[in-house]
């Protein structure tokens, strides 16, 4: 749906804004493509759990951003560092576009003394915002509201995101029904498997993944998966009508943040001014939801990881147990299976124990065995690289088959070290 300036910032009416969310949300076909969202810490190279300054950290991201990159670069509140690639036509292109430019951010911040961390949650240092972007300063204020854990999302998270095709219409496995249900019946799996944030300034949680337990933690349905709806369309176009809006835009001074304002609420002469289509596409990037339908599906679950590659594991799974008809087929029998437990997330009480036990889930173990070898038997077909195909197999000999995640490395480390003291 292609709008004009002049369309774009006129009122519109809730029947108008339905058909908009449901336009724009889930654009539909055969699946091919593939992107990947990369999220890192930015850490001092000799000291890494030494805080960086401020104007440092500016000076070297400003220079990140003058680098001829494929991949889309932004800027979190905290200064964590975002590569979002291209979309791709083959898991091994998009793995090879990503890397290099990946390669490119690296060389870059070492002549700063800095480089990239793979963590879910900063593991040192407490949440520090250093952008002042009036987005940012709203949605503190919005989440000072119910607790702590807004600034912590904010400033201190890193994520892997992959996106994916949001599926045809119709019947079968790479329908759009069968793929958005799928997406949540795997959330967990994924949450428990690619674990990676133990630690909050320097001691353990109880959490595998404390990074999963920040977002669940926000505000009461920000965070949450639509509930159960007719279609995915309109389950997720309900969600988006009656999610609060987190600001109300400006010209100038600060961005409104009105308290319990939904978008249905505000469409229907409940907020400051009318409701523009600009205002509805900006209220979807608002939402957290750990599946997000933005045209494709993007999986927002999955903790940053460790190592310079670690991103291509959950990338490759992911993608093999979406793309590939039979692994699609194998992952949604075996995610099935923990159906009643899922349906909706994260606050339920198996993504709790994913992000909270990992592996050590017995059923959550079982599940991920079944879907890592589905995908290792999959990847082939989708013309996998030999690098790739070792990497999936190094993690799951590593963490899979032993009912371990990357949290459980950091967690042996600490107490290594306490038992030394």
């Amino acid at each position: 749906m292609l709008l004009d300036d002049i369309s774009r910032r006129r009122a519109v009416t809730e029947q108008e804004a339905e058909a908009r969310l449901a336009d724009i949300c889930f654009k539909t076909g055969t699946p091919r493509r593939i992107g990947i969202e990369v999220e890192w810490l930015v850490h001092d190279l000799l000291e890494p759990r030494d805080p960086v300054a401020p104007a440092r950290l500016t000076r070297a991201l400003a220079a990140v951003g003058g680098l001829p990159l494929r991949s889309a670069l932004t800027i979190e509140p905290g200064g964590q560092l975002e590569l979002s690639s291209r979309p791709a036509v083959s898991l091994t292109a998009c793995a090879s576009e990503t890397a290099a430019d990946l390669e490119l951010v690296r060389t870059r911040l070492a002549c700063f003394g800095l480089g990239l961390a793979g963590y879910g949650l900063d593991p040192w240092h407490p949440p520090r915002r250093i952008l002042d972007h009036p987005r940012y300063v709203a949605m503190e204020r919005y989440f000072d509201r119910t607790g702590p854990d807004g600034r912590v999302m904010m400033s201190a998270t890193a994520s892997v995101q992959i996106c994916l095709d949001a599926g045809q219409d119709g019947a079968g496995p790479f329908g759009i029904e069968r793929r958005w249900r799928l997406a949540h019946l795997l959330g967990p799996v994924l949450v428990a498997a690619f674990a990676n944030s133990p630690l909050r300034q320097g001691r353990p949680t109880g959490w595998k993944s404390t990074r999963q337990g920040v977002w669940a933690s926000l505000d009461q349905v920000r965070g949450l998966a639509p509930g159960p709806g007719p279609s995915a369309r309109e389950a997720w176009t309900t969600h988006a009508l009656d999610t609060p809006v987190l600001c109300v835009r400006t010209p100038e001074g600060p961005w409104e943040t009105p308290a319990g304002l939904t978008l249905r609420d505000w469409i229907r002469g409940g907020g400051p001014r009318p409701v523009t289509v600009e205002d509805i596409d900006y209220h979807l990037t608002t939402l957290f939801p750990p599946v997000r339908p933005r045209g494709h599906l993007e999986l927002r679950m999955i903790d940053a990881q460790p190592g310079p590659d670690g991103w291509v594991v959950p990338m490759a799974v992911t993608a093999a147990l979406f793309d590939d008809l039979e692994a699609a087929e194998f992952a949604h029998r075996v995610a099935d299976r923990l159906a009643d437990q899922v349906d909706p997330g994260p606050r339920n009480l198996l993504w709790r124990e994913a992000a909270c036990r990992g592996l050590e889930h017995p059923g959550l173990h079982t599940a991920a065995v079944d879907c890592f070898a589905a995908a290792r038997r999959a990847l082939p077909r989708l013309g996998a690289s030999a690098d790739v195909l070792a990497a999936v197999a190094d993690f799951t000999d590593r963490y899979v088959t032993r009912g371990r995640c990357p949290a459980d490395d950091l967690l042996d480390r600490i107490s290594r070290k306490e038992s030394q003291t």
